[in-house]
């Protein structure tokens, strides 16, 4: 598989940046700036949790797209360009696993599992912690979404799992320069 970079082309390609409601996802616009740097046109969707952490104004200001969190109603347009590739950061086990399941009840939900049919490369960053992360459901979502072609980012040798209630505490070592380097690696996922 070739690497997904955005061309010398005049057209940049369209990186969505998909978060999920974690108190990491106030800091995205750390990972919307590096992506930028890349040459990205950035596009930021979150879940309704999501939404709750980040600034949607200051977002729209940095990427030059309104942040959506919900489904546009029937016959209005889109408002952000397709993707080309797409990144899930942070991916709470919620997602994660609603996603395995094919469950599209969120705007973001329903891009990744859309994505996924169009071959769109995607990257999973999920971010949870050390007693949630050893679910099974959580676990077999993670293998599910490996074997359908998604690269998941995920585990000590990424970020360690910290205790639950710990995580604002860790926010400052959390590896953004990892993230975009996995699309490079990322396979068009088969339906």
């Amino acid at each position: 598989m070739t690497a997904v970079v955005p061309p010398a082309s005049d057209r940049r390609q369209v990186l969505y940046v998909l978060v999920c409601g974690s108190p990491l996802a106030a800091r995205v616009g750390r990972l919307v700036e590096l992506a930028q740097r890349e040459g990205w046109e950035v596009c930021v969707v979150t879940t309704p949790d999501g939404a709750k952490f980040v600034d949607a104004a200051a977002l729209a200001r940095q990427t030059g797209h309104p942040v959506r969190t919900s489904y546009k109603h029937p016959g209005d347009p889109d408002v952000l360009p397709a993707a080309d590739a797409m990144v899930v950061c942070p991916a709470t086990v919620n997602t994660v696993n609603k996603w395995a399941a094919g469950i599209t009840d969120t705007l973001a939900l329903g891009l990744l599992v859309e994505a996924q049919g169009l071959g769109v490369p995607i990257v999973a960053v999920p971010f949870t912690n050390n007693a949630m992360a050893v679910h099974p459901a959580f676990r077999a979502a993670l293998d599910r979404l490996r074997e359908w072609g998604v690269t998941v980012l995920f585990g000590d040798d990424v970020y360690p799992l910290h205790a639950p209630g710990a995580g604002e505490r860790h926010l400052h070592a959390f590896p953004w320069e990892l993230v975009l380097p996995a699309l490079s690696t990322s396979p068009c996922p088969t339906p």
